[in-house]
């Protein structure tokens, strides 16, 4: 069962050094499997991504590309009602992503200087989409629709076939609401090989995003600077802040909501009421038994929760800041004065009433967040992460005449002669 901490400035943090030790105990045996794959699929391509697909999914598809037709009959297979769902997290994602594009500026000077900034979406960008037992249509939606908003020109999605060969239809649902262009029934390292470098039929993008097993993420950490990727995602992890007005039902429920994910995802609850901590062990212990995957929660609270006592809210809340998790809830009873205080968090939740599972699938901000406590740097996927941006600058003969003799003097401190030769030679000067 979940073990109970009080906070006394040692224990609390010798919790997060295990968390870390969690996340670098990645298996080291699978890089030399990936960096096989991924050369035998950049030296035979389409025809090394079928062996794959054969040795690892079972079976592959008569065809790699499924084409509209098809997309649109296996829509047809999905429950009207998903269908329905679908659309409206696909609105709500779309409203949100949408305030964060940017537009391209340039600013003039008196003495006819311009200056700006040009930003435009990526050429073509690739989504990874699991497809077997962790299939996730959601994730369709968080990485193909803010790379639609940002300009994207084409969006090439992978996925893996299921065991008879067949594509999952809700995942195509979800690719063709959310703007997909082409679909390709491939999976696993091959997959994200068949992306970074092109195969006969497989275009090479200029990114790579998505969550995966070990093998996928391996892969795009492997190939990245060949294109680029999202980032390295670690295991899942949800921190809840709850002071004594919170629901012990509520908070044993959503901490368990991350638990189910995987058996090294974890789940912490930091509360100054001791009543509160004790309460929530309890419901915990009640509700698990209700659920299909008790096993998964049960190993993942073990091995890598924990229930804090903390002093008081303070200390809650420096805690959390160190520890920057993926997911963090804020069950208080006035959250909104916490919000300026936590710097630190992928994605917060606010109140009683703005459970994790909200964010994962409909509320419309990005579920794609940073793991592993590098939220102190990462940001969430959004519509900046498709975007390139380039800068301008055009100077007039005065402007530049005005300037040379600084820029000639920072050449000659850095000793590179040739670079402030550029500027003598325009004026003659020796």
């Amino acid at each position: 069962m979940i073990t109970t901490v009080t906070a006394d400035g040692k224990r609390e943090y010798e919790f997060i050094e295990t968390l870390k030790k969690r996340a670098q105990n990645s298996d080291k045996n699978v890089i030399p499997t990936v960096s096989e794959i991924i050369e035998n699929v950049r030296e035979n391509g389409d025809k090394a991504v079928r062996e794959y697909t054969i040795k690892f999914d079972g079976k592959a598809p008569e065809k790699t590309e499924i084409s509209s037709d098809e997309i649109d009959a296996l829509i047809e297979k999905c429950d009207k009602d998903y269908i329905s769902t679908v659309k409206k997290a696909a609105e709500n994602i779309t409203d949100f992503h949408k305030r964060q594009l940017q537009q391209s500026w340039l600013t003039t000077k008196n003495n006819g200087v311009i200056m700006g900034q040009r930003i435009r979406g990526l050429k073509r960008v690739g989504i990874y989409v699991p497809g077997g037992t962790a299939a996730y249509p959601s994730s369709v939606l968080m990485n193909a629709i803010p790379a639609k908003i940002a300009g994207v020109e084409e969006i090439i999605m992978c996925t893996p076939p299921q065991k008879d060969g067949t594509p999952n239809p809700n995942i195509i649902a979800a690719a063709k609401i959310a703007g997909v262009d082409r679909i390709f029934l491939m999976g696993g390292a091959q997959a994200v090989a068949a992306l970074a470098y092109g195969t006969e039929s497989v275009p090479k993008v200029d990114k790579i995003v998505g969550p995966g097993n070990i093998f996928v993420a391996t892969a795009k950490k492997l190939l990245y600077g060949t294109v680029d990727i999202d980032m390295i995602a670690g295991p899942s992890e949800i921190l809840i802040i709850a002071d004594s007005s919170a629901n012990p039902k509520f908070l044993a429920a959503d901490l368990m909501s991350q638990a189910e994910h995987d058996k090294l995802a974890s789940s912490i609850l930091l509360t100054d009421s001791a009543e509160i901590a004790e309460k929530t062990k309890q419901e915990l212990a009640l509700q698990m038994e209700n659920l299909s995957r008790k096993d998964i929660i049960e190993s993942s609270l073990d091995n890598f929760g924990a229930i804090i006592v903390c002093s008081d809210m303070s200390q809650a809340i420096e805690f959390a800041n160190e520890l920057a998790p993926e997911h963090l809830e804020v069950c208080c009873n006035n959250p909104m004065e916490y919000i300026g205080k936590l710097d630190n968090a992928g994605s917060v939740f606010l109140g009683n009433y703005s459970p994790e599972p909200l964010g994962d699938y409909f509320a419309g901000p990005n579920h794609v967040l940073p793991t592993s406590g590098t939220a102190r740097f990462f940001s969430p996927l959004s519509v900046d992460s498709f975007v390139k941006k380039s800068s301008f600058i055009y100077y007039t003969e005065g402007a530049l005449k005005n300037d040379a003799e600084d820029v000639i003097r920072f050449a000659d401190t850095e000793g590179l002669t040739a670079h402030a030769n550029s500027i003598k030679v325009r004026f003659d000067i020796k």
